[in-house]
């Protein structure tokens, strides 16, 4: 044996008790997360599906204009719509948030049927649907300690007391996928073909220890991702560090010159409908999506547009426009491809982990790749052991000879 070869697979062994202890540390932590975890993927599918009278209508001819849903809207709760989202499916509602001149806060958000004007319903009230996604959202997060009343320590609040734990149980999950990556390749290099599939016609043992590195090695992009980005929400060394790396970090300093900037002053604010502010908002973008219109109180100051690509491979990040309210000229504009490649990966930390940085095709791969992350310490945990019981076996079969012979 060359001393190559032999400095290799003592190296390869401390990569091996490496892997195996991150993942009997981290093992049920994980489960619970990445659990959580593929059932979100999908939050806006299964609350929009179970909810589905909120969000879907029936077209009917043509949706009306949506200036006249606003006034009807307006008459009929004896409110102000501050905000709109303006759907690009016709079988989709439309959103509209209303704020009455004594009430405090954001407002109340109502579904409306574009093709009536009838409210369909409004976010005061949590559905099933809503309540369970967001129990998944806290599992997720803080694995649920967020909702236990009392303080479990006296250093730290609960929900910060949940992100450590989740923290260090997504780095040791990601030094994990690090050191089977090193464990797979050397060994698997030569024979890469054995290292793609499962025997299925093996006995059980076998199909599990092929189903671990098989699968892990599949999803290998998607879960290095997933856990380097989750990472962010629990360490704010690491928030900043990321923020850094993809130059999107901000000093206080920055944050606070950002905020009190002084806006434009308008001294002729005209009066523009909505339908007029989405026309001016597709002529400027070039293309329809979702849109967000944010109305100010002020009417002397901008209004606020989002829009949303549709396609099944876009990319979630918004495009924003800041308009005159003299003329609907654009003031200021911040167009999601007019970034740096950096920053459009700085930016979109959040799509990154969920998958949906490229739309559908993403997100479905996502959710394969965090139910196979789910299944990944239980099938680990059980190749060590069976792998003890083998050992003790063996150990008992030595000691055995060893008596035998020696009464003999």
């Amino acid at each position: 044996m060359s001393q190559s070869t032999s400095s290799w697979k003592s190296i390869r062994n401390i990569f091996n008790q490496i892997h195996l202890y991150a993942g009997l540390i981290c093992g049920l932590i994980v489960v619970a997360v990445c659990l959580s975890g593929t059932i979100y993927v999908y939050n806006t599918e299964i609350r929009e599906y179970f909810d589905s009278e909120l969000f879907f209508v029936e077209a009917n001819g043509e949706r009306m204009a949506v200036e006249d849903i606003r006034l009807k809207l307006e008459q009929d709760l004896g409110k102000s719509v501050t905000q709109v989202m303006w759907m690009e499916d016709p079988e989709r509602s439309a959103q509209f948030t209303l704020i009455g001149a004594d009430e405090e806060g954001r407002g109340t958000t109502y579904y409306v049927n574009p093709y009536s004007g009838e409210i369909l319903g409004d976010n005061s009230t949590r559905t099933g649907a809503q309540e369970f996604m967001s129990s998944m959202f806290s599992l997720h997060r803080w694995l649920l300690l967020d909702r236990v009343e009392e303080p479990i320590l006296e250093s730290m609040g609960n929900r910060d007391l949940g992100r450590f734990i989740n923290g260090i149980s997504t780095s040791l999950f990601l030094l994990g996928v690090l050191t089977g990556i090193l464990i797979w390749f050397p060994n698997k290099v030569k024979n890469w073909k054995q290292g793609l599939k499962v025997k299925w016609g093996a006995n059980w043992k076998r199909v599990n220890h092929d189903l671990h590195n098989t699968l892990a090695f599949y999803s290998l992009t998607a879960l290095f991702i997933m856990s380097a980005t989750g990472l962010f929400w629990s360490f704010n060394w690491y928030r900043e560090g990321w923020q850094k790396t993809w130059d999107t970090y901000q000093t206080e300093a920055e944050k606070e010159a950002e905020q009190n900037k002084p806006e434009p002053v308008f001294t002729n604010p005209q009066t523009f409908t909505l339908d007029q502010i989405l026309a001016a908002t597709e002529s400027e973008l070039g293309y329809v999506g979702n849109t967000r219109i944010s109305i100010p109180a002020d009417p002397t100051k901008m209004i606020e547009v989002r829009q949303y690509k549709t396609n099944l491979t876009a990319s979630p990040g918004s495009d924003n426009l800041s308009l005159s309210p003299e003329n609907l000229s654009v003031v200021e504009s911040s167009l999601f491809g007019d970034l740096s490649v950096r920053q459009q990966i700085g930016r979109s930390v959040k799509y990154l982990h969920t998958g949906e940085i490229f739309g559908q095709v993403s997100k479905f791969i996502w959710f394969l790749a965090c139910l196979i992350a789910t299944s990944l310490p239980i099938t680990g945990t059980l190749i060590w052991w069976n792998k003890r019981k083998k050992g003790t076996r063996s150990k008992k079969q030595k000691a055995s000879k060893a008596s035998n012979l020696e009464m003999a």
